[in-house]
């Protein structure tokens, strides 16, 4: 009679990682887990590991099935701490008791760079610096989340557009250890991100060769999936401006045209969170392979226009709610009628994958197209009856 297999707890003790070495269960100190990426990254590591995660935000919502209150199986594998890391004293208290800490929190939405470059400067370079000083005074390793936003624009992008060297990698491939951070000019508030996080980075860089900081630094380059953002007026403020794929998932529900900001010609790739998980895992589990790294994360196979984006999504969407698209699905507008004054972008934003696939074996594997069925669906289930009902009150007030 063969024996059943082993319940995941065991499963996980029995891991080894990448160089065949046993792991260790982990206490994980998750800052921002009650975000798009945390509540991800919390769900992976209940099921698949035996870590431990306090997970601290000011928000639980997309973890309440986690923590409010945490199913039996999961209690004492992790705790909620409702906490503003700006001015709370027992932030260093959690980060002591931990192993590991993970820094996702951040104001990292484009319209807010431009609007709120105070709150965007103070949330990701300020409100970052105990974090890495906790860290670094009591010997513990950080996992820190930046940008891709970091790279600033292209080399490419200062030649003429019919230029040749355009179209050669190495004008638009971005490299962890090579590409310069080239940002555009101070009165372009739209750089105060790229700007705060770069410097948080060099802060951690310089933390590592100098006091002995075990770090790994994180750039995603748009990691897409169920949760990602909010949709305005529904679980976040009405005259808010979500990313990009959050903005279109919007205009589609409500059946409106999908805005195109300078006519959607910018060039971006994107990778499925699952797969990106994946890659922080690895990064968790094998400190040796990733202590002092920079890790860009994304898919340079799903390389699209923001233009191409929309129309993918328009079809996939047809597809997912079985409605019929608009005759006209989307409008140009310009970057200042969309964002105000002070906007400024990059024209292409293409990660090089070399040194995360040769330090931990890390290639993303799903398709543009698979993932934004999945997140299309996962947002027409979950908010198209309240925008229904959000609609038909304010054509009743009117």
């Amino acid at each position: 009679m063969s024996s059943s297999p082993p319940p995941p707890a065991a499963a996980a003790a029995a891991s080894l990682d990448l160089d065949g070495n046993p792991i260790a269960p982990l206490t994980i100190c998750m800052i921002g887990a009650g975000g798009f990426i945390g509540s991800h990254l919390c769900e992976k590591l209940m099921a698949e590991t035996n870590h431990v995660v306090f997970a601290v935000d000011v928000y639980s919502d997309k973890i309440r099935h986690l923590v409010d209150p945490a199913p039996p199986h999961l209690v004492g594998r992790i705790s909620f701490h409702r906490l503003n890391i700006k001015n709370d004293s027992r932030l260093e208290g959690l980060i002591k008791m931990a192993d590991l800490t993970i820094n996702l929190a951040a104001i990292c939405t484009p319209a807010d760079y431009n609007t709120r470059p105070l709150d965007t400067i103070y949330s990701n370079f300020i409100d970052a610096l105990p974090v890495v000083k906790y860290c670094s005074e009591n010997n513990k390793r950080l996992i820190h989340f930046s940008t891709c936003e970091v790279y600033g624009k292209t080399i490419g992008s200062f030649l003429p557009s019919d230029h040749p060297l355009r179209k050669e990698p190495e004008f638009y491939v971005l490299k962890e250890d090579e590409s310069p951070c080239i940002f555009g000019p101070i009165v372009k508030q739209r750089w105060s991100y790229a700007c705060a996080k770069q410097l948080i980075e060099r802060l951690i860089f310089a933390e590592g060769a100098e006091n002995g900081l075990e770090f790994t630094i994180v750039r995603p380059f748009n990691w897409i999936g169920p949760r990602m953002d909010f949709i305005p007026g529904v679980d976040g403020p009405s005259e808010g401006v979500p990313r990009v794929l959050a903005c279109f998932s919007n205009n589609l529900l409500r059946r409106e045209p999908l805005q195109l900001v300078d006519g959607g010609q910018s060039q971006r790739t994107f990778v499925y969170i699952k797969d990106a998980i994946e890659a922080v895992l690895l990064m968790i589990e094998n400190p040796a392979r990733a202590n002092g790294q920079i890790f860009n994360v994304g898919n340079p196979n799903n390389e699209v226009t923001v233009r191409e984006l929309a129309e993918m999504m328009t079809e996939v969407y047809a597809n997912v709610s079985g409605e019929i698209p608009l005759d006209e699905p989307m409008i140009d507008v310009s970057s200042k009628q969309f964002y105000g004054e002070g906007y400024d972008d990059s024209d292409k934003r293409i990660p090089d994958m070399t040194i995360i696939n040769k330090q931990l074996g890390w290639n993303p594997k799903t398709p543009l197209r698979d993932f934004l069925e999945t997140t299309l669906t996962y947002q027409h289930k979950t908010y198209k009856e309240a925008i229904k009902r959000q609609m038909s009150q304010v054509s009743a007030s009117s």
